[in-house]
């Protein structure tokens, strides 16, 4: 049996999508690249910044708040400051981390990097991220092999995909990575 990796290349960052003073309606926030550390005494507040794609009105997302200075690495501290881009990608990639902000989420642009195969081959598929981000698998597969909705269901009713572990390939996502088997001689 083939085994082929996919990995999702992430192009944007996740949107947030919050309601906007200044528009006075529900925007879509794009992050800035940028944070804010906020000193008061002995502790730190430090958020990343988000700017509302219609007006450029500003949200902070809280990462950190009331924190000892000494309780952070100065190397983290430092690029905190200094707006370290892997940082900012990491922390806004953290879907879990904004959504206990209370905002709703939207999915970065993407791409599948690796070599396409027939639905029809016999094939053990991992599909690799970096982040832990909710993209629907049934999207990833119909979008990288060209399939319809049709296609896809058919393959799932007549078991001719399966991931490992069992999960439901209708609904799932795909969070930090998924095992699908292909034609699987039973």
């Amino acid at each position: 049996m083939k085994k082929i990796v996919w990995e999702v290349e992430y192009l944007s960052l996740p949107p947030v999508f919050k309601y906007c003073k200044k528009c006075r309606e529900k925007k879509e926030f794009i992050c800035s690249g940028q944070f804010r550390v906020n000193a008061q005494r002995k502790s730190l507040d430090i958020w990343l910044i988000y700017k509302c794609s219609s007006c450029d009105t500003t949200w902070n997302a809280t990462l950190y708040s009331r924190i000892s200075p000494q309780s952070l690495n100065p190397e983290l501290l430092e690029a905190f400051h200094g707006n370290d881009e892997m940082l900012v990608e990491q922390f806004a990639m953290n879907t879990d981390l904004l959504q206990k902000n209370g905002f709703e989420i939207g999915l970065p642009s993407y791409s599948i990097i690796g070599e396409d195969f027939s639905p029809a081959e016999a094939v053990t598929l991992e599909i690799k991220s970096k982040y832990s981000v909710p993209i629907k698998v049934a999207t990833i597969i119909s979008e990288k092999l060209h399939l319809s909705q049709k296609d896809y269901s058919q393959l799932i009713d007549t078991e001719k995909i399966k991931s490992i572990p069992e999960l439901d390939l209708y609904k799932c996502k795909l969070k930090n990575g998924i095992t699908l088997v292909f034609n699987q001689d039973n």
